[in-house]
């Protein structure tokens, strides 16, 4: 069974743009590949940062406390 996408809209300047367009151009990947591939790398990188996980965790217990006074 195929993954579940969701379509997205993204902004860039044009600069940007034009250097993503080159840069998947050049790897032979289409612009959305090199996009999804890049967003991975930066989700993966967020995971191994520690600090980042420790604001996660935060944000969980923050979440947690909202939705169960909500459900009450």
């Amino acid at each position: 069974m195929a993954e579940e996408t969701k379509a997205m809209t993204l902004r860039l300047q044009k600069r940007q743009a034009d250097e993503l367009e080159a840069v998947a151009r050049v790897d032979e990947v289409s612009v959305a590949e090199a996009v999804r591939s890049a967003i991975d790398a930066h989700i993966a990188a967020r995971r191994a940062d520690a600090e980042f996980r420790d604001r996660l965790r935060r944000a969980l217990e923050e979440q947690r406390d909202i939705l169960e006074r909500l459900a009450r």
